[in-house]
């Protein structure tokens, strides 16, 4: 357990897929339980961040990625001390069949989603600013606000 206050380390992996549609988990926990998020967590003592992102995005999503560059950091206060998520870009690998994205470990629902339908999506507080912000919006299919 952390002692209070100390911030905890996550990660978040931002996967677009061949299509530009972008991998989006529905939180089944805490924090933010119930909305969209991009798949991530915790690290475990000893990982990387690159391995702790490759990690999340399988068991949440159970697609293999290759982790990419940081995108930028997210900082969110909770309990326990403020979780400071870095995410970083990822590619699935070769042989990921998009239409194989399943929800597992903490997710209740796994997809993919064009820029459009992610700015309609009930997402975690602060993500969809921060998606704008990086630009990862921009660069999805659907991408236009219309």
């Amino acid at each position: 357990m952390q002692p209070a206050g100390e911030a905890i380390e996550c990660v978040d992996g931002i996967v677009v897929g061949a299509d530009g549609r972008l991998l989006m988990v529905l939180r089944g926990h805490e924090p933010s339980q119930g909305t969209w998020s991009v798949p991530g967590g915790r690290k475990e003592p000893g990982e990387t961040d690159a391995q702790a992102t490759a990690r999340e995005v399988l068991e949440e999503t159970g697609v293999h990625v290759t982790v990419g560059d940081f995108v930028g950091t997210i900082v969110l206060e909770g309990t326990g001390g403020p979780y400071v998520i870095s995410a970083y870009s990822c590619t699935p690998h070769d042989n990921v069949d998009p239409a194989a994205v399943r929800a597992g470990d903490d997710a209740e629902e796994a997809g993919w989603f064009t820029a459009q339908e992610v700015r309609q999506l009930d997402c975690a507080p602060g993500l969809l600013a921060e998606l704008e912000q990086w630009g990862v919006l921009d660069r999805l299919s659907g991408s236009s606000a219309g």
